[in-house]
């Protein structure tokens, strides 16, 4: 069969397509970066170099795919992020349509049943409806949980002021490794056996906020750090101060506050899957310590 990657070499794109490669199948992949080329190339794989954002691009490099995974890859810098999601999105289900293909699996985020409040997952909800618009097509929605690779981010705070913190935490936070997020991808690419529209979350641990601040403290020697709970405007402002823009610190804040609410974890919780392998303590050991000692 012959597979379509969106997102590069990325977290999960590069063990799909190595995956992939392995089962004895065909691989191109999409990437915006020419000198990413010779790496997919290496690989076995076929390189599609271009920007998602262009629609004539996405149609061609879909061409003959029995199957897609669809993800949006980030744009730190939109001034729009909802209308980049569904510029992308478009542009997917065009490439979906012209190119008759069956089979999706989309890389969506907890929180995408709601649709609005969730910051950058809101586009992610557009996504998913409108592929569910599409006849014959038949879509896996994976909704994984908070990346522990977010929490890199909170290096430069312990360094300089001896603390964790957002504007979330007091309540359980289900977090996730993106090699699991790849492995149940894999999975389903490899199988192909879902029909219609359905659901899959992934998750690898549950901890509050200072159950987090204690585990990667421990790992580099700091096990006494606290998790402060920041008020909107102030955790915004340090965002705006880390060199982010007023639209991005904006929906990173408006998803903080859902998460805080327990509106973005609530239908996770109501559908609860097992929990994928990799553990808050396996990354504070083998990857947030080496980072912070770098």
């Amino acid at each position: 069969m012959h597979y379509v990657i969106t997102g590069s070499l990325g977290h999960t794109g590069k063990p799909i397509t190595e995956g992939l490669l392995q089962a004895g199948h065909t691989v191109t992949v999409l990437t915006s970066k020419p000198e990413t080329a010779a790496k997919i190339d290496a690989l076995g794989a076929k390189a599609a170099v271009g920007d998602v954002s262009d629609a004539s691009f996405v149609t061609a490099a879909f061409a003959d795919a029995d199957a897609v995974y669809l993800m949006v890859p980030p744009k730190m810098d939109t001034t729009d992020w909802r209308g980049y999601h569904n510029q992308v999105g478009d542009n997917y289900v065009a490439a979906i349509k012209a190119n008759d293909i069956r089979f999706v699996v989309m890389l969506s985020s907890i929180g995408a049943h709601k649709g609005q409040g969730t910051g950058p997952v809101d586009g992610l909800y557009d996504l998913e409806q409108k592929l569910k618009t599409v006849d014959g097509l038949n879509v896996k929605a994976l909704r994984p949980s908070y990346y522990m690779q977010n929490l890199f981010g909170m290096i430069g705070m312990v360094k300089g002021m001896g603390i964790m913190g957002a504007n979330f935490g007091d309540e359980p936070l289900a977090l996730v490794h993106t090699n699991d997020i790849a492995e149940a991808a894999l999975e389903e690419l490899l199988r192909l056996d879902f029909t219609r529209f359905q659901v899959r979350y992934i998750a690898g641990d549950e901890k509050t906020g200072p159950e987090i601040a204690r585990i990667l403290g421990t790992a580099v020697g700091r096990p006494e750090t606290p998790w402060i709970v920041f008020p909107d405007d102030q955790n915004k402002q340090g965002m705006l101060q880390a060199g982010l823009n007023e639209e991005v610190a904006s929906n990173y804040t408006e998803m903080g506050a859902s998460l805080r609410d327990g509106s973005m974890q609530a239908d996770y919780v109501a559908n609860r899957p097992p929990l994928s392998k990799t553990k808050l303590e396996d990354f504070a050991q083998n990857e947030f310590a080496p980072a912070f000692q770098a």
